[in-house]
């Protein structure tokens, strides 16, 4: 859920200053340049969040992950064997990402094992199964939240609008905000999942 609402008229200035502080990181630089230019899919902020879904199933599928058209709330986003792909494109590719995260030992359990995820149905069940510390799991949701962006980049969805929603603006005045952002960034680079 985004924590602070971005209108149209702040994102020119919000962009701007969140590209100047990545100066002298080449490579997330252009990721991130990738990602603001997706606004032409969005101009207004607005799209329909579900019209790309056929192309995150259609990754999921190239990758071997397998999916069922089905609702999360009926049981769980990943259980073990396939993701439920009847959500927001952006919630899909963010479900794969999540799936080349998630070490190989993890991926047969519901929900990677981090426990029920927001759109999660059997929240008890997922629960019992989470089997890593809030810091590892805080950790891989970035990781996955910035991967699933960048999928959404690459097959022409509007992923402005999940970065906002992810909170990857927030408080765009200060270096933190984009250090985290290349620092996520070059590790998905160090394991090969984008190009550096």
């Amino acid at each position: 859920m985004i924590l602070s609402p971005i209108a149209l008229h702040e994102l020119p200035a919000i962009l701007t200053a969140f590209a100047r502080g990545l100066d002298g990181e080449v490579a997330a630089s252009a990721a991130f340049g990738r990602i603001a230019a997706t606004l032409r899919f969005a101009p207004e902020l607005k799209a329909d969040l579900h019209a790309g879904r056929s192309k995150a199933i259609g990754l999921a599928q190239r990758l071997g992950i397998g999916t069922i058209d089905e609702e999360p709330a009926a049981a769980f986003s990943w259980d073990g064997h396939a993701i439920r792909t009847r959500s927001e494109t952006s919630v899909v590719f963010h479900e794969i990402a999540h799936w080349q995260i998630a070490p190989i030992h993890r991926r047969g359990i519901y929900d990677f094992g981090l426990g029920a995820g927001p759109e999660t149905g059997r929240v008890d069940a997922a629960n019992a199964v989470a089997c890593v510390d809030n810091a590892t799991k805080e950790d891989e949701e970035n990781l996955a939240s910035l991967l699933g962006i960048l999928w959404e980049t690459q097959h022409d969805e509007p992923a402005i609008l999940a970065f906002a929603e992810q909170n990857w603006l927030e408080l765009p005045d200060r270096p933190h905000t984009a250090r985290h952002f290349a620092t996520y960034f070059n590790r998905l680079a160090q394991r090969g999942l984008v190009p550096r």
